[in-house]
């Protein structure tokens, strides 16, 4: 092997931010997923696409440990952030959720003002000594949704009085006021109207910059607009993942092309 091939898979390695090997999800007898293997990486949108009901809601909640609040939810496998075991006892999911956020489908800020919605988490996790240390982490995570000019001069009106695309973006500055490294977001744009979407479609673009991002997504077009891996779910199974051109250029099993080209949905 030549240096330089040694060095290409030493910069792939340090690039992995999430490894995933044989993970199992049960939901009572059902086996909703089976055997998956990915990597994900640092810096980079992976989009999971594929039919309602294939796996891949319920891979994106293994990767916080989401799946943990459910009684008959069982997980096997690994799954590892930075090289560590996520589901090892000594990890408590409270701090891991801290590390990776999320964003649901539906914008769900929480009854409270704007600012107190984003200062929520650091608070809790105590990333914030006092007041000064709060207005900076608000203002910094309202601007990194781009929402701080917006919202700046009614910071003490409730965030459920913005527009549902403010709610989303609002809900993306709760999840990375925390400073996450990971950012979690199942179809984020599927209560949204065509402007919001756009809007939130930008904001994730500019967020690979700083976090791995995860999408579950619906549409195809948002998968191949933002995002730069792709893996596609079939029946539990983590059919094809690779660059997301080849996937919709030139996919390898017949189940990603039926899929893509609509013979199956």
């Amino acid at each position: 092997m030549n240096d330089m091939s040694i060095m290409e898979r030493a910069v792939s390695q340090t690039d992995i931010k999430i490894s995933a090997r044989d993970v199992q999800v049960w939901y009572g007898e059902k086996h909703a997923i089976k055997d998956v293997n990915i990597d994900i990486l640092d810096k980079t949108v992976t989009a999971f696409i594929g039919p309602s009901g294939c796996g891949k809601s319920t891979f994106l909640r293994c990767i916080n440990r989401m799946n943990d609040t459910i009684d008959i939810c069982r997980v096997q496998g690994l799954i590892a952030l930075d090289g560590e075991d996520i589901y090892d006892r000594r990890v408590d999911p409270v701090q891991l959720r801290a590390k990776v956020g999320m964003v649901f489908q539906k914008p769900n800020p929480f009854p409270k003002s704007i600012y107190d919605n984003v200062a929520y988490g650091p608070r809790i996790h105590g990333l914030v000594r006092n007041k000064a240390e709060t207005d900076e982490i608000v203002e910094k995570s309202l601007r990194g949704a781009a929402l701080w000019n917006e919202v700046k001069d009614r910071l003490q009106e409730p965030g459920t009085g913005l527009s549902g695309g403010q709610q989303q973006r609002l809900c993306i500055a709760r999840a990375v006021a925390t400073q996450p490294e990971v950012l979690l977001m199942d179809e984020p744009c599927s209560a949204l109207d065509p402007i919001a979407t756009s809007q939130v479609e930008d904001l994730i673009d500019k967020l690979r910059a700083n976090f791995s991002v995860v999408i579950v997504t619906h549409s195809m077009q948002q998968a191949a607009r933002v995002s730069q891996k792709t893996a596609f779910f079939h029946l539990g199974n983590l059919v094809e993942h690779g660059d997301t051109d080849d996937i919709f250029t030139n996919p390898q099993d017949p189940r990603t092309e039926s899929y893509i080209s609509g013979k199956i949905g």
